[in-house]
């Protein structure tokens, strides 16, 4: 197996894991897509390097094994490190193209750390943001006006860069029944692959 392609399997655990929901390795096995087993091989291999705890819940005599998983301290920090240089190199090669193809006028859809890291990558590239948009307009942001995600319907925009580290399907929906393209939407985390 390519070691960059199980170094990404594992981080989308972690990144799973770090969500803070409970997350079963079914559940992990479908994000991934890939079989039961080998993610069962992810997660303690995860274990045993000391990324992650595994906390065994106490059960009925009848009830299935329920496992809850926990980044560690070290575990954490690795995790955001390598969720902050992901997410940059993954805006890097979305968004590395646009000034070249005309692509001028961009929103940020979100505010917080991964708006600010959007938006230095944006600068980065030499392209300024025409706004910062949430689902409800508040206050300022990087010295723009939040603005109601809601006024994108009547933006010409070329583009839109969903700034969360959420899993970005549910915002790419609700900017999709607003009137913006797909391929108009820049998400920092790669949509993770179906099921098979």
């Amino acid at each position: 197996m390519e070691p960059h392609l199980e170094h990404e399997r594992a981080l989308e655990i972690l990144t799973a894991i770090g969500e803070g929901r409970p997350v079963t390795q079914r559940a992990l096995a479908q994000r991934l897509g890939v079989a039961l087993g080998l993610t069962n091989l992810y997660v303690k291999r995860l274990a045993r390097k000391g990324c992650i705890k595994v906390l065994e819940f106490p059960r009925k005599p009848a009830a299935r094994k329920r496992l809850h998983y926990l980044l560690t301290p070290y575990a954490h920090m690795a995790y955001s490190l390598k969720l902050y240089q992901r997410t940059r190199q993954t805006l890097r090669e979305s968004l590395g193209g646009l000034r070249e193809n005309g692509v001028k006028r961009i929103a940020l859809y979100g505010t917080g750390e991964p708006a600010e890291l959007a938006y230095l990558t944006l600068r980065e590239l030499g392209i300024e943001p025409i706004g910062v948009y949430a689902r409800e307009a508040a206050g300022e942001f990087l010295g723009f006006p939040v603005r109601p995600v809601s006024e994108l319907s009547g933006e010409d925009v070329d583009g839109v860069v969903v700034a969360t580290f959420d899993l970005p399907q549910p915002f790419v929906a609700e900017l999709g029944a607003l009137g913006v393209a797909a391929e108009k939407v820049v998400t920092l985390r790669r949509v993770a692959a179906k099921s098979r």
